[in-house]
């Protein structure tokens, strides 16, 4: 799994993707950190939560050639009858992902730090946005992953991938348009973008991480049942 880390990391800063991703967050995370903070409100949270809609039209990017590229490059086939486990694999691949996720909001750190010096915080209230963020992110890359599992065009992958993302994020509107009770309660239960906002209270939330950590859990399993399938074809 290392190696395949090590591989996956290395390949996003030997393309322009992992430093437009890095760029395209520490823009906005400045930016946003200028207007709250600007506007007397020393609570970096807000600017964590102001992150979220970046992140569903960037992790499209971060995720569309995990699986897709290899496939087109018949680099798969490699791995495939290698003896390296499918499930280090995704691991490797997936980690690669989430790190270079994580990387994109070392600013906020460094913003609260700042914030810190000069007025009274509550820092698990940060904490706290920070690891929904986190969890959040992970659920979509693993998403992602699973989409870029199923097609040989990273551009396909990154556009599935987005429309997913975005129709995650207007489940609970979705949710309120059907009249079946039992319907929309189920639809609601997919919009787990929503549930990112209870990560703002300033209490640790179990059950929310139980429920972002399965759906992570879920999707890789998928993918991992992907690879086999095809290793098995």
């Amino acid at each position: 799994m290392l190696a395949i880390f090590k591989r996956e990391f290395k390949s996003y800063f030997t393309t322009p993707i992992g430093y437009i991703i890095l760029a395209a967050f520490y823009f906005f995370s400045g930016l946003y950190f200028w207007a709250i903070y600007g506007s007397g409100i020393p609570q970096v949270e807000y600017v964590i939560s102001q992150l979220l809609s970046v992140s569903v039209f960037l992790i499209p990017i971060l995720t569309m050639r995990l699986m897709s590229e290899d496939r087109r490059q018949k680099v798969d086939q490699v791995l495939l009858t290698s003896p390296v486990k499918l499930t280090s694999i995704i691991l490797g691949k997936y980690f690669a992902a989430f790190a270079v996720f994580a990387m994109c909001f070392i600013p906020t750190i460094i913003f609260e730090i700042i914030v810190m010096s000069y007025v009274s915080v509550n820092i698990f209230t940060f904490l706290y946005a920070l690891l929904g963020i986190l969890l959040l992110g992970g659920a979509l890359i693993s998403i992602g992953m699973l989409v870029s599992s199923l097609t040989e065009s990273p551009v396909i992958s990154a556009i599935l991938t987005l429309v997913i993302n975005i129709t995650i994020s207007y489940m609970s509107a979705i949710a309120q348009m059907i009249n079946v009770e039992w319907v929309s309660t189920a639809v609601s239960k997919l919009a787990f973008i929503d549930m990112f906002t209870n990560f703002g209270n300033e209490y640790f939330s179990l059950p929310d991480v139980i429920y972002f950590l399965s759906i992570i859990v879920a999707f890789l399993f998928l993918c991992v049942r992907a690879l086999e399938k095809r290793r098995w074809s």
